[in-house]
């Protein structure tokens, strides 16, 4: 398995799942701000929003040691019209950038909200593009094993899955450690039943395509032949049983963290005779409870992390020329 490509890797997961968290976020926020009010999703959703860009501009200044000097980056920026490497910098830069700004501009109350909510919309956007950039610059017809489909879909469904499980870890997070549920708990327990069943579901399908998709792909290059077949087996067996790791992983930690958000959303919905404000505690898990969930959510986040990251390397492994 190819380790030499690492910051790409890091580069590229984390900034999927920053786009990926962003996108979830926002629609969750939506949804969840129709029946619950603007101040209610806000309670409960920024410190999400509060992680994303900072993880995103990580992930780019990982990048930039693929590079050796980073200087090549803005030479590389001048081909925008004609290289997908050029649009994925200009796009990254312009979702990191934006998604900071909006998260001053929501957390200051910053300037008229139709006017906040289009820069959460042009983010948005700059998101996708980036993705799909992204997934582009590895459709290359002499690598076979790229040059395909599945390069790009691969790198939404990471971006949807990470991302979504991003969130759900910090909603839990935020309603569970005391000092964080202090000022982001109690009547954001209904909106985050909610929320949590939507992301769980996300998480849930995303996994179910990937679980689906890669063993599925790599099928089809084996028949293929020739340098396709050499890729299929370096993503089967390339790390040994690395490829048989990830999917564990991936089944396992998604798996995992699906089950504990949708039962922790799903938990305690009969309503209470007890008054509202006690019906919005009692939609929480006890301690004990909250704490198992906590660190089983964790666990299962790192895991998937984990996963992607190891799907990633064999991706780069498999990197296998026409007439090499």
């Amino acid at each position: 398995m190819d380790t030499q490509e690492l910051p790409l890797v890091v580069f590229t997961v984390l900034a999927q799942m920053s786009v990926g968290a962003f996108l979830v976020l926002g629609v969750l926020h939506v949804l969840a701000g129709r029946s619950s009010g603007e101040a209610t999703v806000s309670k409960l959703s920024d410190p999400a929003l509060y992680v994303i860009g900072p993880v995103m501009v990580i992930a780019l200044a990982v990048s930039l040691a693929h590079l050796g000097d980073p200087l090549h980056a803005l030479y590389t920026c001048e081909n925008f019209g004609r290289s997908w490497l050029s649009r994925e910098i200009v796009f990254g830069v312009a979702f990191a950038v934006c998604s900071i700004a909006f998260a001053l501009a929501h957390g200051r109350h910053w300037f008229d909200p139709l006017l906040r909510e289009a820069l959460a919309g042009v983010t948005a956007l700059f998101g996708l593009a980036f993705i799909f950039s992204q997934g582009m610059i590895y459709v290359i017809p002499t690598i076979p094993g790229w040059d395909s489909w599945a390069t790009p879909v691969g790198f939404f469904i990471t971006t949807f899955l990470l991302g979504s499980l991003e969130v759900g870890a910090v909603l839990v997070a935020v309603t569970t450690i005391p000092s964080l549920r202090a000022r982001h708990g109690g009547d954001t327990a209904p909106m985050l039943r909610r929320s949590l069943r939507w992301t769980s579901v996300v998480a849930m399908v995303m996994l179910g395509i990937e679980f689906v998709m890669q063993p599925t792909y790599a099928l089809e290059l084996s028949k293929a032949g020739g340098a396709a077949a050499q890729s299929a087996n370096l993503l089967l067996y390339g790390g040994g049983s690395v490829f048989i790791v990830e999917m564990v992983l991936v089944f396992l930690g998604a798996a995992l963290i699906s089950y504990f958000l949708y039962h922790l959303g799903s938990s305690n919905s009969k309503p209470s005779d007890a008054g509202p404000v006690a019906a919005s505690q009692e939609l929480i898990m006890s301690t004990s409870v909250q704490r198992i969930a906590l660190y089983a959510v964790s666990a299962a986040f790192v895991l998937v992390l984990a996963s992607e990251v190891v799907g990633r390397l064999l991706f780069y492994t498999s990197n296998v020329r026409i007439g090499f």
